[in-house]
């Protein structure tokens, strides 16, 4: 007995996509019919490369054409299956995001409250301030306080598809290039997630952010070490880590814990050097004066046990906490005190950077592997 393409096509009429309702030959679904002696095929073409009915319909196919035609057409292997190429953006999103960005340095603490954000927004500023290109990322997921301190709180970054992939603009701001989860939700909401939902808000902030040329891209990290520490050091090459701790020996005990993650061999992050913050009281009216409230040296006398750079003392100044609620940066005030002590922190850093670079080969991403 002989077959016709028409006899395929009207037992295929019978198919009918799950998610449309429509028959196949109906949707242009069959294609390159063909026919010989026992044997026949055709090509199921599918308007999505990761349909999830692909398998199944190739069954309901071969079934609608038994029913109708009977089994003396042979189809087996003769099904081919046609889907769209999967669109991807152009390079690895890695590569795409953060190819233009030479330096990325971590800004952590092993203790909260010692001011890492503070340190973080006007080291970032007072970078910017020499003429580097500067990208902020606040990666304290769960509190964020970066826009509030940058005066940019409840802005929201324009998103556009760039390669089929939605990327982001960063906030800019005093100079510096900024990005937040903060951006993202109301100022007074609690983030409660898990785990894995706050890695992957970091790892947008990353790779889905237009970053463009950055000559030093700061991350500002949560205290301790955690899933959000982890997950920078799998997404991208740290340059070093900067180390933030008062002089108060309960602090500088959480300090080593940071240090230790980061040097630990599994990990491997040079540490840029340490800052010590809230080093000293000193009134604006008596700059002269100093009033050791949580110690002496505390962090200077680590770094030198610990044999890394001293970046510098941050005195307790009433400005630093006002530019910090108003959203105005005490490093903003140029001559001032603190200014000053950011401007030669800034240089430190620089030449902590540099130093590091001629020295030591790129910081490799960390690879987790599960047996």
């Amino acid at each position: 007995m002989s077959y016709s393409k028409k006899q395929i096509l009207d037992a295929l009429r019978n198919v009918k996509h799950p998610e449309t309702a429509q028959d196949i030959v109906a949707m242009g679904m069959v294609d390159d019919i063909w026919i010989e002696g026992t044997k026949a095929g055709f090509t199921l073409s599918f308007k999505k490369p990761n349909d999830p009915f692909i398998n199944s319909m190739h069954k309901v196919c071969v079934q609608a054409i038994e029913q109708h035609l009977g089994k003396d057409l042979d189809f087996t292997d003769n099904i081919k299956i046609k889907t769209p190429e999967k669109k991807e953006p152009k390079g690895d999103l890695n590569t795409q995001s953060m190819k233009d960005v030479k330096n990325i340095i971590a800004v952590a603490s092993g203790k909260g409250g010692v001011g890492k954000s503070t340190i973080a927004t006007n080291l970032a500023i007072s970078l910017a301030k020499t003429g580097a290109k500067v990208g902020l990322i606040d990666a304290d997921i769960y509190g964020p306080s970066i826009p509030k301190m940058l005066n940019v709180e409840g802005q929201r970054p324009m998103v556009r598809k760039v390669d089929n992939v939605e990327m982001i603009t960063p906030i800019e701001n005093y100079g510096v290039k900024i990005l937040s989860i903060g951006f993202f939700i109301n100022p007074e909401d609690a983030l409660v997630w898990r785990g894995p939902m706050a890695t992957n808000a970091l790892k947008q902030l990353i790779h889905q952010a237009e970053w463009g040329e950055i000559d030093y891209l700061v991350v500002d990290l949560p205290p301790g070490t955690s899933d959000i520490h982890l997950t920078l050091v799998q997404e991208v090459s740290l340059t070093g880590a900067i180390i933030v701790s008062t002089p108060q020996d309960v602090a500088l005990a959480d300090a080593i814990k940071g240090i230790k993650m980061f040097t630990g061999k599994n990990i491997n992050v040079p540490i840029l050097g340490l800052i010590e913050n809230m080093s000293w009281f000193t009134p604006e009216e008596l700059p002269n004066n100093k009033y050791y409230i949580f110690g002496k040296d505390g962090c200077k006398n680590l770094a030198e046990k610990e044999n890394i750079p001293f970046l510098g003392q941050i005195p307790i100044v009433q400005s630093i906490r006002e530019g910090g609620d108003l959203g105005n940066p005490a490093v903003m005030n140029d001559g001032s005190l603190i200014e000053k002590t950011f401007k030669e922190l800034s240089a430190s850093v620089i030449k902590a950077v540099d130093d590091r670079n001629a020295n030591l080969e790129p910081t490799k991403i960390v690879e987790i592997k599960t047996k």
